[in-house]
């Protein structure tokens, strides 16, 4: 004959305590599994690449998250260059603009080189102004 619990007695079957702590016990075996973890992606120092010309054949734009484009602008000649990009991006990329002055005499030129890092942060712009003589 069954066992009856008495009156104010808390009692459950023995298979009944395990009926309910077998899905716990999955639910734990699955939470202790190996799984993706949270990463997170290098936010880069949010400044954009410096640009520094030594001379118009001799420059270099430089930035620890990567160069991936320099622009160049002439103001005054009848001069463009494309924008560079490094392939693959650098943290260093030395370029020269040959920037022809022949029948320019006594004009006025002004030279203009700004990068962008891989991150999208575009860095000041370097200017030269170069007198023709």
């Amino acid at each position: 004959m069954p066992k009856k619990a008495q009156p104010g007695s808390i009692f459950a079957p023995r298979s009944g305590w395990r009926a309910r702590l077998a899905p716990v016990l999955m639910v734990l075996a699955a939470a202790c599994e190996e799984r993706d973890r949270l990463t997170f992606p290098d936010p880069g120092d949010g400044i954009g690449p410096v640009t520094t010309i030594d001379q118009p054949d001799g420059a270099r734009t430089i930035d620890r998250d990567g160069v991936d484009t320099v622009y160049f602008f002439v103001i005054g000649g009848n001069q463009s260059f494309p924008p560079y990009r490094p392939s693959p991006p650098s943290d260093t990329v030395p370029f020269g603009v040959p920037i022809s002055t022949s029948g320019r005499s006594g004009q006025t030129m002004l030279v203009q080189i700004h990068g962008v890092d891989t991150r999208g942060n575009q860095g000041g712009v370097s200017t030269r102004r170069i007198i023709v003589r």
